[in-house]
C-alpha cells in the first residue's frame, strides 16, 4: 500500500492546513452558525459526538474520508467482522467484534464460524456467575463467596479493572472486585490484607499460563490460602482461571472444568469482552455483562454500516490523522467528567499506545511520519486543578476530548450542574479564550488601576483557538460504556489502518521482560556483577550494598 504521506489527498490536504490554522475557532463559528449542527454526530438516541471545534472544514472533512477511501478502510472494516490476518507478526486474526455478535450471527475464520463458540462459552460463564451469585458455589468452611480477586496484566487486568470501576453503581450482587496486577508484592498485600480467604475467589488470567508478573501473584495467592486452610484439595474452591494452557492451569491445582476459554484471534487489550471479563459479570451480574456487550455490538453495526461521513469512529480517527500528521498535535488528552471512569484515561494509554506505538508499517519498513500519540488525561473536575493550566496557556497545543452524561447514577443534581456546567465551560474557555480586551474591560470593572492593568493583563489573556472533542452520553450505564469502549477501540483500529501498521502486536513489551529474567538472577547473587553496561552494573552494586 501507498504510504500515508505519498497519497494524494493527503498532499491535498497539507495545502489546507495554512487556510485551517489562520482561521481561528471563533471566526468559524461567528460566519457559520449552522457549524455545530453540521458537525455533530449522532449514535442512536443515547449519544453526541461534537467535532465542531476542531481545526478543520467541511472541505478538509471530505478529502480525509476521500483518503479513508483510497488507503481501502471499507474492505479493513469488513474484514474486521471475518476472515482476516491483521496481526500478521504473529499469525493471528483480530476478531474481538465476534465476541459481542448475537446468537444467529456469523463470524467466519478459516471457514468456522466462531460465534457459537463464543456463546458456549458465554453460557459457561453465566452458569458460574449462577453458581457464585447463589451462593452454590463456597469456600472451605462451607462459605459463600464476597470477594473476588482478579490476578492478571495488561489487558487481563487494565480494562475489566477499569469496568468494574466505572460501573460501580450497578454492583448489587453482594460481590466485591479486588486487582492485582503489579510485581509490586505491596498491591497483592494490599488486597490480601482486606479480604477473608475463606470467603475470597481467585481469577487467574493468562493466556499461556506462563505470565511471570500474573504466576508470581498466583503463587503467593495459593500460598496465603493455603496457609489459612491447611489443605490443598481447597484450591480448587478458591481458584478459577482464564487461559488456554490446560496443562500449566492443572497443574497449578485448579479443575479443568473451571478453566474459561478465549481464543488466539482475541488480542489482550481487546479481551475484556470475553472469559478475560469474568470479573466484571461477577462484580455486576450476567445480565449487566450482557448489555455492555450489547452496547458494543451496537457500535460495531454503526462502524459497518454508516458512511464515512457520519462515521463517529472513522471520523475521530481521521480527525487523530489531521490533528498529528498535518498539523503536527502529537497529544491528545482524554478527560471524563465522570469520576467512575477515572480509570478510563489509563485504559485507552493502553489501548492506543500499545495499539499504535509503532515505528515500522506492514511491510517492515521504517516509518517516517508520526503514528499513535502520546494519550493521557484525569477525570474532571481534578484535572482542570492540576494541569489545565498548560491546556489553557501553555506552548503546546493539545487536543482535549471531553466525556460527559446528561443525567447522574446519583442523587446529587447540584453537583451534577457543576459538574456539567465545568466540562461545557473548559470546551468553551479552550475554544475562545479571553483577549485582551476583555481583561482589560473585566480589570477596570474591578476597579483596578491603569498601570495595575498594564502590568496583570498580558498574564489573564488566553488566546483559546484550542480544539477539543465533546462526546455526550443521555446517561452512563453498561450499554453506554459498551458502546463509549467499542467507540475507542475501532478509532485506534482505524488509525493503524491509515497509518498501515499492525495495532495487534506489541514486541516493543518484550524486550524489558527477557532483560529483567537476567536481572533476576544477578539480584539474587551477592557478588559483583560486570556483565552489564556500567549503569546497570553500578546500580547493581547499590542495591546489593544497601540490601
Amino acid at each position: 500500500m501507498t504510504s500515508l504521506h505519498q497519497q494524494p489527498r493527503f498532499v491535498a490536504l497539507q495545502e489546507f492546513k495554512r487556510r485551517e490554522q489562520a482561521m481561528s475557532l471563533a471566526a468559524r463559528f461567528a460566519e457559520d452558525p449552522e457549524r455545530f449542527s453540521r458537525f455533530c454526530f449522532a449514535f442512536g438516541s443515547h449519544l453526541r459526538v461534537d467535532l465542531s471545534r476542531q481545526h478543520w472544514s467541511s472541505e478538509v472533512q471530505v478529502l480525509l474520508c476521500e483518503l479513508a477511501r483510497d488507503m481501502k478502510l471499507g474492505p479493513a472494516i469488513a474484514a474486521l467482522f471475518g476472515d482476516n490476518l491483521f496481526n500478521h507478526t504473529e499469525g493471528r486474526a483480530a476478531l474481538h467484534t465476534a465476541l459481542r455478535m448475537p446468537v444467529g450471527a456469523s463470524a467466519v475464520l478459516d471457514g468456522v464460524n466462531v460465534v457459537p463458540q463464543v456463546h458456549v462459552e458465554l453460557a459457561r460463564l453465566r452458569a458460574f456467575c449462577d453458581r457464585v451469585h447463589t451462593g452454590e458455589w463456597r469456600g472451605f468452611g462451607g462459605q459463600s463467596i464476597t470477594d473476588v480477586v482478579n490476578i492478571g496484566i495488561g489487558g487481563s487486568d487494565l480494562g475489566p479493572a477499569m469496568v468494574v470501576e466505572a460501573l460501580a453503581p450497578y454492583q448489587d450482587k453482594g460481590i466485591r472486585a479486588h486487582f492485582v496486577s503489579n510485581m509490586d508484592g505491596a498491591q497483592l498485600a494490599s488486597v490480601l490484607a482486606v479480604v477473608d480467604p475463606a470467603r475470597t475467589l481467585f481469577v487467574i488470567s493468562s493466556k499461556t499460563f506462563t505470565t511471570d508478573e500474573t504466576m508470581t501473584n498466583a503463587r503467593a495467592a495459593r500460598a496465603w490460602l493455603l496457609a489459612a486452610c491447611n489443605d490443598p484439595a481447597q484450591v480448587k474452591k478458591h481458584f478459577v482461571a482464564v487461559s488456554t494452557n490446560a496443562a500449566a492451569v492443572q497443574a497449578f491445582g485448579i479443575s479443568p472444568e473451571h478453566m474459561f476459554e478465549f481464543w488466539s484471534w482475541v488480542g489482550g487489550r481487546f479481551s475484556l469482552w470475553s472469559a478475560i471479563g469474568l470479573p466484571i459479570a461477577l462484580a455486576l451480574g450476567f445480565e449487566r455483562f450482557e448489555q455492555l456487550l450489547a452496547g458494543a455490538h451496537e457500535m460495531d453495526e454503526h462502524l459497518r454500516h454508516t458512511p464515512f461521513e457520519q462515521n463517529i469512529p472513522v471520523l475521530l480517527a481521521l480527525l487523530s490523522i489531521w490533528n498529528i500528521n498535518v498539523l503536527g498535535l502529537q497529544s491528545e488528552g482524554i478527560f471524563p467528567y465522570s469520576h467512575h471512569l477515572k480509570r478510563f484515561p489509563a485504559y485507552l494509554q493502553q489501548l492506543n499506545m500499545e495499539s499504535n506505538g509503532k515505528g515500522v508499517n506492514n511491510t517492515g519498513e521504517k516509518i517516517t511520519h508520526n503514528t499513535g500519540p502520546i494519550v493521557w488525561g484525569e477525570v474532571g473536575t481534578n484535572g482542570q486543578h492540576a494541569f489545565f493550566q498548560l491546556l489553557h496557556q501553555g506552548s503546546q497545543v493539545v487536543p482535549a476530548e471531553f466525556i460527559g452524561f446528561a443525567r447522574s447514577c446519583y442523587d446529587y443534581p447540584e453537583h451534577h450542574r457543576k459538574l456539567l456546567a465545568n466540562m461545557l465551560a473548559q470546551a468553551q474557555a479552550l475554544a475562545f479564550g479571553k483577549d485582551r480586551q476583555q481583561v482589560e474591560a473585566e480589570l477596570a470593572a474591578e476597579g483596578q488601576s491603569a498601570e495595575a492593568i498594564a502590568k496583570l493583563a498580558p498574564y489573564k489573556v488566553m488566546d483559546g483557538n484550542r480544539p477539543s472533542t465533546t462526546i455526550l452520553c443521555d446517561e452512563f450505564n453498561p450499554h453506554n460504556l459498551g458502546a463509549l469502549i467499542a467507540l475507542y477501540e475501532h478509532k485506534t483500529f482505524v488509525q493503524g489502518m491509515l497509518w498501515n501498521i499492525n495495532s495487534f502486536d506489541q514486541w516493543g513489551v518484550e524486550l524489558g521482560k527477557k532483560l529483567a529474567a537476567r536481572l533476576i538472577d544477578d539480584l539474587a547473587d551477592d557478588g559483583v556483577t560486570t556483565s552489564h553496561d556500567s549503569a546497570t552494573n553500578g546500580l547493581l552494586a547499590q542495591i546489593k550494598a544497601w540490601r
